[in-house]
């Protein structure tokens, strides 16, 4: 699973951004012994309550959306450049393009 490979990079004191589908008690254990702060909204059927911002989740959109705006240029979406340099390069100038034209 990707989700335990990312999980096993938190620090203590970060916080970790994550959608409905993984609210799990596995999850939150592992984010809690790593002393990092779950912000996972909770599903309809959980009986448990845990501590949870909308406000900061919220914010997980912010860069959702940043993502698929420059996704629609073909370049990033395909990556053409190999050159991991060239490529981030290519990713700047995306989003400056975007954060000046909107």
């Amino acid at each position: 699973m990707q989700a335990e490979a990312l999980i096993e990079t938190l620090d203590e004191g970060d916080i970790l951004l994550a959608d409905k589908g993984y609210d799990s008690n596995a999850i939150r254990a592992v984010a809690a012994e790593k002393k990092a702060w779950a912000n996972i909204p909770p599903r309809s059927n959980r009986k448990d309550s845990f501590a949870f911002s909308p406000w900061v989740y919220r914010q997980r959109n912010l860069v959702e959306r940043f993502f698929n705006r420059i996704k629609q240029f073909r370049g990033i979406a395909t990556r053409y450049d190999k050159d991991p340099r060239n490529y981030l390069a290519a990713v700047k100038l995306v989003s400056l393009r975007s954060w000046c034209l909107p």
